[in-house]
């Protein structure tokens, strides 16, 4: 599981410092006035507020099948229905506004240059916080985003600011022309990294023809280092452990320094906290625990959830270091055995802590499923279809392609996606879609 990744290289050069520098905010953006075209589009959206609670569709996926299949087939047609609707009215309303000129800016200041991609909603794994155990409804092939499709969204995007791209799922490797799209990728000019999350458990064979094309940074999601309960978090057998194991050892070898191990941390595994923590002693790579995150039909309860201020409590000890702009995760790194550099170890310990204390202030991130829905906040519930647009005949201009996500931008909450807390989203975790089908 990747629910966030950071925005910086400084697993390649580990900080010297050990103690953590306060991080200042500073609001470059130019004063309102001299950007009248995002004003427009401001200001249009202000309009709307005022007509209607939302122009975008809520999700309405549910993971339930209902006992009445005729019943459950007219609501799938009458939501695609209204979901062409509300897209069409949003583009007849911004069919005179200008084009803004400036980088994808929300109302907060916040830029976004971070692009998180799900290629697949199908997955070799069935984890407990991110799918349920009978799995998902899947779509049809034609709903799904081709790589022509990708690539020419990344490149929009990429002519917005997006400087960063991750690839996620449900699983990518299972994507079979996964190679080319990262090569596609890899053609766009001055894009800092191309990154990939993945359980690894498929990632050894392929991972040099994926380097060789492009990939600069690899994710993989591991919960447990006991094979046996491994096999009872995934809901598979424990042979893949290996596999997993061996990919990560892999990745150290092919992406010293920008391989991360991500671990979301349950009651179930919080006593394996100090073992993943040695792993960074060991090899280049570093370890990321993950507070566990409510989620549409992923069995979060509050008593099952493990706070940072609890989860630094397994690692007494830990050297706090440098975070980096725009990071989602607070990093540390174990001490020094002798005081001496050459003890030091070779990865960074990091914590993900979206639910305690959260990020959102700084968040430079956006969201495309693998059915071509923008989503600007992982907890957000609403979307724009951009698949849709593309894929009309008269809407599928370059221009209202960007007028689209640029008022998709302005239309995001500060924090959670509108949430009070932790508690408000699980209330309201079945209007968002299950983790695979966001993409991690």
């Amino acid at each position: 599981m990747d629910i966030e990744d950071d925005d910086d290289d400084e697993g390649e050069a580990m900080s010297s410092s050990l103690l953590s520098k306060p991080r200042v905010v500073v609001d470059r953006t130019p004063p309102r006035q001299q950007r009248p075209r995002l004003e427009a589009l401001r200001q249009q959206l202000q309009k709307d507020q005022a007509i209607r609670p939302t122009d975008f569709a809520k999700n309405s996926r549910n993971t339930k099948s209902p006992n009445d299949e005729i019943e459950k087939k007219s609501r799938k047609e009458d939501d695609k229905e209204d979901k062409k609707k509300r897209l069409q009215e949003l583009m007849e309303r911004l069919e005179t506004l200008p084009l803004p000129e400036e980088p994808l800016t929300d109302t907060f200041g916040r830029q976004h240059s971070y692009l998180r991609i799900s290629l697949s909603e199908r997955c070799n794994l069935r984890c407990l916080y991110c799918m349920p155990e009978d799995g998902v409804p899947l779509q049809p092939a034609e709903n799904l985003l081709s790589n022509q499709e990708i690539l020419k969204l990344a490149s929009w995007f990429h002519d917005q600011g997006v400087n960063k791209i991750r690839l996620t799922g449900g699983e990518p490797l299972l994507r079979k022309d996964l190679v080319e799209l990262v090569a596609g990728l890899n053609q766009l000019q001055n894009l800092d990294q191309i990154g990939m999350t993945t359980n690894g458990v498929t990632l050894s064979k392929l991972l040099p023809d994926l380097v060789d094309a492009g990939m600069t940074h690899i994710n993989i999601s591991l919960d447990s280092l006991d094979a046996d309960k491994f096999a009872r978090l995934t809901r598979r057998p424990p042979a893949y452990h290996e596999r997993v194991m061996e990919a990560i050892e892999d990745c150290a070898k092919y992406l010293p320094h920008r391989t991360k191990v991500n671990c979301v941390v349950m009651p179930d595994n919080v006593d394996e906290m100090e073992a993943f923590a040695e792993i960074t002693s060991k090899l280049p790579v570093d370890i990321r625990f993950i507070e566990y995150m409510p989620f549409n039909d992923n069995l979060w309860q509050p008593d099952g959830f493990i706070s940072y201020k609890q989860m630094k409590q397994q690692l007494p000890g830990l050297q706090r270091i440098d975070d980096g702009p725009n990071d989602t995760t607070k990093w540390w790194q174990l001490a020094a055995k002798n005081n001496n550099d050459q003890d030091r170890t070779l990865g960074r310990i990091g914590f993900i802590t979206s639910m305690s204390d959260h990020f959102c202030g700084t968040c430079n991130r956006l969201r495309l499923t693998a059915d071509g829905q923008l989503k600007v906040c992982l907890f957000g519930e609403t979307e724009v279809s951009l698949r849709d647009l593309m894929r009309q005949e008269e809407g599928g201009s370059t221009d209202m392609l960007k007028k689209v996500i640029h008022y998709a931008v302005q239309r995001k909450h500060f924090k959670l996606g509108g949430h009070k807390d932790m508690i408000d989203l699980k209330a309201h975790s079945t209007e968002n879609r299950p983790m695979i089908l966001i993409g991690g």
